[in-house]
Order: structure tokens, then C-alpha cells, then sequence
């Protein structure tokens, strides 16, 4: 008998693709696949999207394993490279590191490469992170140009700080200062999920589904299903303990949830030692037969609590869905206090992992 694991409805990573293709139907579609795929598998997914342009990861590790895996689409390392070890081996492997800071331009001047590399320009547009400063980003890009190591042409790419909310005026202000600092010189690339649905603008280029692909919204107080998505992961576990308990009695760690009546509690086989969020509130939903009920008492390492009161037809063995398929991952997010990316990352090692 299964505890915890994860059930992967792959034929909806197809699906979401679809529609990002029908949002941005002229873009070339940057596919981002980092931290093993927000939890589905790197790989795995990658081999789900055979028809995208290229994928994005976060280091130079995960590009190594999608070209040791058969990859041959372009990949684009987010993080760049820090030294000339890093770089020869992106070289080697035909990765395409993100240049962000002006070091990184001195390597690429110094290296004996066996041929060029492709290598991507980041401009900081507002999100303050990682980017070349406007005033740093001419003169790079000059010295880039005329950097023997360097193939040409050189793509440019941004990352929208608040494109989750599509009132605020600073992706506007993002879009016109890649604008002017690009103009049609180049390649460029500035749309991430919520810049894919919610600016039409920033769809020019490349864009760089991620979480949309998983079937998550990226807009807050939003689900997948609202922006026409299916969610690819769901988190499953099992009941494996039913009890009366009387009013009065206190539930798990702490004691914190006191039973306000007779309460028929469920003991669930998951916890914080799966990736379920330690700090879900009580109240929290799970579906139990399909049914929704409350988490109650603290989470533990490898067991949650359940109010089964109202969900008499309940029995050890059932299957408990914790979120996924018919509880939207992003409301079990809310109730933790955290994001949806956070939950689906989260899921550890030891959870069996199920392809449908």
C-alpha cells in the first residue's frame, strides 16, 4: 500500500502548452524547467514538450542532465557562469549561460573557447535581482559584440518583477525600458507566465511559460482552471486511522485544536517529512471520497489529522487528495500562508511518484 505520493497527468502538460500557444500564438516558447521542473522531474517533462523552441533552467547542473537525457533544444542557464571552469562546460555542452554582470563579460573576453557561444544578455528593468544596470548595459553589449567567443546575435531578456498584478504600472515601465534599451536590434525575451496571459506586449519574442505549464495561476486569489489550465500533479495520500473523540479532546502536537463536539478523526498517511506544508492551517481542505473536510490539529512529520465528522461514509484505506485533481493547489497554498511554486518544489524524495 502506497503512503504519500504524487499521480502525474502528463497529457495535461500538452494541454497547457496548448494554450499558451493560443494565447501568444507568434512567440517562440522558452519552456522553464528549473527546480526539477517545479517539482514534476526535469526530464520528464522536458521529454513532454518536444515541440517547444528551448527550455530555461536555473544552473548549469540541470542543463547537463536535459542534454545527457537526449535534449537538443536550445538551453538557456539562468544563472550564467561565475568562472572559466563553468563556462567551458557550458561551451562544451552547447548551453546558452545568461550574462547579467560585467565579470562575466571579462571571462567571456579572456576565453579560448573551441568555437563561439551562444550567450544571453540580462537587462534589469526593475526587478533589482540579477541584470545589467541600464547605465552598464551599452558598453557591455558593445564588448559583446565584438567578442570573438561570443555568436551572434545576441539575445536580450528581462524578468517582469509584478506582472501578477496587472494594474501596476511597473511592467509598463519594464516593457518600455527593454524597449529602449534593445529597439530592433535584437532577440528579446521579457514575458514569464503572468506576462504571457495579462500583457500582450510582452509577447513578443520569446516567452517563458513555467508555472502555467504545471496548470497553476499565477495571479493571486486565481486557480489553473480559471485561466484554462488542468494541473498536472496530484498530491494523494491514504487514511490510515479512524477514531471517535469526545468533545473536549485535544488533537495532535501542542493540543492547539480542541474538538468543539463529538469528532470522527481521520488519521492521514503525509506530512511536513512529504512536502505537505507544516504550517496549513486548521480548516485547511482535503478531499476524502471527493468530499472536502478540514485539516485539524498541527501538521506532523508523517501524519495529518482530519475532521471526518461530516464524512461519515469514510474508511481506513481511502484515498485522501491533499491537492491536485479537484482541489486547487493554489487554495491549499493561501491556507499555508505560502505560494503554490513552494508547494509543488516541496514534495520530497521519498513520495512515489505515479505517471498517468
Amino acid at each position: 500500500m502506497r503512503s504519500a505520493y504524487v499521480t502525474l497527468d502528463l497529457s495535461a502538460v500538452s494541454h497547457n502548452l496548448a494554450r499558451v500557444r493560443a494565447v501568444a500564438p507568434g512567440a517562440r516558447i522558452m519552456a522553464v524547467v528549473k527546480a526539477n521542473a517545479y517539482g514534476h522531474g526535469l526530464c520528464r517533462i522536458a521529454a513532454c514538450l518536444p515541440d517547444v523552441d528551448g527550455f530555461a533552467v536555473a544552473r548549469l547542473d540541470e542543463g547537463l542532465a536535459l542534454r545527457e537525457a537526449g535534449i537538443r533544444q536550445r538551453i538557456v542557464v539562468l544563472q550564467g557562469f561565475a568562472d572559466p571552469v563553468e563556462l567551458q562546460r557550458l561551451a562544451a555542452q552547447h548551453l546558452e549561460p545568461v550574462v547579467h554582470a560585467p565579470y562575466q563579460v571579462d571571462l567571456l573576453e579572456r576565453a579560448l573557447l573551441r568555437e563561439p557561444i551562444g550567450v544571453w544578455v540580462k537587462l534589469d528593468t526593475g526587478m533589482h535581482r540579477l541584470g545589467l544596470l541600464p547605465e552598464e548595459f551599452g558598453a557591455c553589449w558593445r564588448r559583446l559584440v565584438s567578442c570573438p567567443a561570443v555568436r551572434k546575435p545576441i539575445p536580450v531578456m528581462t524578468h517582469l518583477a509584478n506582472a501578477d498584478a496587472p494594474r501596476d504600472s511597473l511592467t509598463e515601465l519594464q516593457l518600455e525600458r527593454l524597449e529602449a534599451a534593445v529597439g530592433d536590434r535584437s532577440e528579446r525575451s521579457a514575458a514569464n507566465s503572468a506576462g504571457v496571459l495579462a500583457f500582450a506586449r510582452a509577447r513578443r519574442g520569446w516567452i517563458r511559460p513555467g508555472i502555467v505549464l504545471y496548470g497553476v495561476s499565477p495571479f493571486p486569489h486565481r486557480h489553473g482552471c480559471d485561466e484554462g489550465l488542468r494541473p498536472v500533479m496530484t498530491f494523494r495520500s491514504r487514511l490510515i486511522a479512524i477514531k471517535w473523540l469526545a468533545a473536549g479532546d485535544r488533537v495532535g502536537y501542542g493540543g492547539d485544536w480542541i474538538c468543539p463536539r463529538p469528532t470522527r478523526l481521520g488519521v492521514a498517511a503525509v506530512g511536513y517529512g512529504d512536502g505537505y506544508p507544516r504550517h496549513a492551517r486548521p480548516g485547511t481542505p482535503v478531499l476524502v471520497r471527493g468530499q472536502r473536510v478540514p485539516l485539524i490539529g498541527r501538521v506532523s512529520m508523517d501524519l495529518i489529522t482530519l475532521d471526518l465528522t461530516d464524512c461519515p461514509k469514510a474508511e481506513v484505506l481511502d484515498e485522501v487528495v491533499l491537492w491536485g485533481e479537484g482541489l486547487p493547489v493554489e487554495e491549499v497554498a493561501r491556507s499555508s500562508a505560502t505560494i503554490p511554486y513552494e508547494l509543488l518544489c516541496g514534495i520530497t524524495q521519498r513520495v512515489e511518484v505515479v505517471e498517468t
